[in-house]
């Protein structure tokens, strides 16, 4: 199943994406695609209801604006240099550990809404990743547990300020963090319809020029290590957020570094899991 969030920003309803491109308005199963949908089986729910009732649903058209397909997830955790190419374009080591930080919620745009570059900022950059989101609490689970605990799977565009994450001192948050910087989108997909996820394409295009072309197959740490390691520092809620890191190819990793500028445009995309586009724009209050 493909979740997806309609409408405009901060009024977003839930709905569904059909195999044949058909979009659905659910709204009158549930609210929203929150903590409290994913923790009381929502998913299996909303399949069940569809069988039975999704004859009269409203069918949406195209030109509804999609939102993050989570409603309000308590955390975004990201994973660092995990791929190990993108650590070596770093300048850094491959972890013996995930590298963990986070992404303030704050961030979260739609798939196709804009990029917005922060006041004064002169090196913001691209990351594909492929984003987990949990669907039921995880505390201290085992990873051969970790699985169990996956609602699906989600595109996200981590941009990074270079400057603010790397040079200003103390941790990467505030690089990561700025408004529009978690394009996330344009679905939730349900890990039934994903199959593997650590064998999936993703690829990001600047301009109509790939930069990133890698496969899932070369995380560091795949998907159960992540959720069980995250689980001990930290409780997991449904409806959270893992980004499992980005491959090569960021425009820190050029020689001389590329960064977004104003009328930009990046596409990117993960087998299965859809395309999203962002046009970067200047900043403004």
């Amino acid at each position: 199943m493909k979740l997806i969030r309609f409408g405009n920003p901060g009024t977003e309803k839930p709905g569904i994406e059909l195999e044949n491109g058909q979009r659905l308005d659910v709204s009158s199963f549930c609210n929203d695609y929150d903590e409290d949908f994913f923790s009381t089986g929502g998913v299996e729910k909303l399949g069940l209801w569809l069988e039975r009732n999704g004859h009269e649903v409203p069918i949406l058209t195209k030109n509804e604006r999609l939102g993050c397909p989570v409603a309000n997830p308590s955390k975004i955790v990201c994973v660092g240099l995990n791929y190990a190419k993108h650590a070596e374009e770093s300048g850094m080591p491959v972890p013996e550990e995930p590298v963990l930080f986070f992404k303030a919620t704050t961030a979260i745009v739609g798939p196709f809404d804009n990029v917005m570059l922060p006041k004064n900022s002169q090196k913001s950059d691209w990351e594909v990743e492929l984003a987990v989101v949990i669907g039921k609490k995880a505390s201290y689970v085992a990873k051969e547990e970790a699985m169990d605990h996956v609602a699906g799977y989600v595109l996200h565009n981590d941009i990074s300020e270079r400057e603010y994450q790397l040079e200003r001192q103390g941790q990467w948050v505030k690089g990561k963090s700025c408004d529009t910087f978690a394009p996330l989108g344009p679905y939730l997909v349900t890990p039934n319809e994903v199959g593997d996820p650590h064998n999936l394409d993703l690829w990001l295009k600047l301009n109509g020029e790939t930069m990133q072309s890698s496969n899932t197959s070369d995380l560091v740490f795949d998907i159960p290590t992540l959720v069980c390691y995250i689980s001990e520092f930290m409780t997991l809620l449904p409806g959270d957020i893992i980004s499992t890191g980005t491959p090569f190819g960021v425009g820190l990793g050029l020689t001389p570094p590329v960064y977004l500028k104003e009328d930009d445009v990046m596409e990117l995309g993960i087998d299965k899991l859809g395309v999203s586009r962002q046009k970067v724009i200047a900043f403004s209050k």
